[in-house]
């Protein structure tokens, strides 16, 4: 492909168009997607529903978690924690974690998998009143439930699923064992790098040896093999050199052709930070010429924009972000905008309040 006919403004609208598409169902949403990233922050819903509001038809804050049982995927370690299909799941499995776990750590798992296969589905709170097995340092430097902390590492080794949650708290059931591809690692490598391309196309060559690098948490046995794979995705993936700058995007699309529909959409849109339109921040400065940052860990006197700021897009551009919250029943917005004040159209006013009415609509 020519790179003379790829600008910066053909990559914003296709990575608009791609990752925005017609709402559809929220099965066939997911699949599509490949991985809808988890946070636990509700500010003012928690970021997998922020997500997948935009691409499910009437979807609903906390649908995801009451039709969990019925949708045929999994919560997962990918590139980050999140939810994905079981067959990309598959791909990941049997895990062979980086350390072995130690004798008494071993003992403590067989007794918590031979309890969980004899009650179905647990709640961490079952596991710790049966077994006491007391509080530990966690991740952040305070204390935890030890049982949630190894129920967390039978879940990532592939001993435990997710069955659901209760008011939020993840339950268990123990796993299925999972086909993987461990007789051809190369293929499932290139398989899990065919879902970060679809997810956060279109990708810069540092972004995608990046996200590469991150499946060491998805996939830890097939560290040493991340190279190999990124360098296999350079020569088969359609790429372009834009101000000296190479991007990459999935086999069979074609950025000029998906590019037009969000020039000409007059759509307000409110996304979440982690949405895969803004995950990538050095992309998101690039397409848009401004730095969004996430400054929910900021304190609050340093907060610029606010604790859980949406950037907000209006057809291909990103104008400004907005902070949402419910109160009293009621829906309440702060806007801020880049250049310090709304776009004078009579169409932004009317998209920002179809945006805003789907907002109450999806948290009330």
């Amino acid at each position: 492909m020519p790179t003379s006919i790829i600008t910066l403004g053909v990559l914003r609208r296709y990575a608009v168009s791609r990752s925005l598409f017609a709402p559809t169902n929220l099965p066939a949403a997911i699949q599509r997607l490949g991985f809808v990233q988890a946070d636990p922050i509700r500010a003012p819903a928690r970021a997998q529903d922020l997500t997948l509001r935009h691409r499910v038809k009437n979807y609903r804050a906390g649908d995801l978690e009451r039709r969990y049982a019925e949708l045929g995927v999994e919560e997962d370690f990918f590139v980050n924690y999140g939810f994905l299909p079981r067959s990309t799941q598959a791909l990941m499995h049997p895990r062979t974690p980086r350390t072995a776990w130690p004798k008494v750590q071993r003992v403590k798992a067989e007794a918590v998998l031979a309890f969980v296969q004899e009650r179905g589905v647990v709640h961490p709170r079952e596991v710790d009143t049966h077994f006491a097995h007391g509080r530990v340092r966690n991740w952040f430097g305070g204390s935890s439930n030890a049982s949630t902390q190894l129920l967390d590492d039978m879940h990532y080794r592939g001993l435990l699923r997710i069955a659901g949650r209760a008011n939020g708290i993840r339950t268990y059931a123990v796993a299925e064992m999972l086909p993987g591809l461990t007789d051809n690692p190369e293929l499932a490598m290139d398989a899990l790098v065919d879902v970060i391309v679809n997810k956060y196309a279109p990708l810069t060559e540092r972004s995608l040896r990046e996200l590469i690098g991150m499946l060491r948490g998805g996939a830890p046995q097939w560290a040493t093999l991340r190279t190999v794979a990124f360098a296999r995705a350079k020569a088969r993936l359609p790429n372009a050199q834009v101000d000296c700058i190479t991007w990459y995007w999935p086999v069979g699309e074609s950025p000029r052709a998906k590019c037009h529909d969000a020039e000409q959409s007059d759509t307000v849109r409110l996304l979440a930070p982690f949405d895969p339109v803004v995950w990538d921040r050095r992309r998101f400065e690039m397409l848009w010429g401004w730095a969004y940052r996430f400054e929910a860990y900021t304190p609050a006197a340093k907060r610029i924009r606010g604790y859980y700021a949406l950037p907000m897009l209006w057809r291909d551009q990103i104008i400004g972000w907005g902070n949402i919250r419910v109160q009293d029943g009621s829906l309440q917005s702060e806007l801020g905008y880049i250049t310090g004040q709304a776009p004078r159209e009579k169409a932004f006013r009317a998209a920002l309040e179809k945006e805003l009415a789907r907002m109450k609509d999806f948290l009330l």
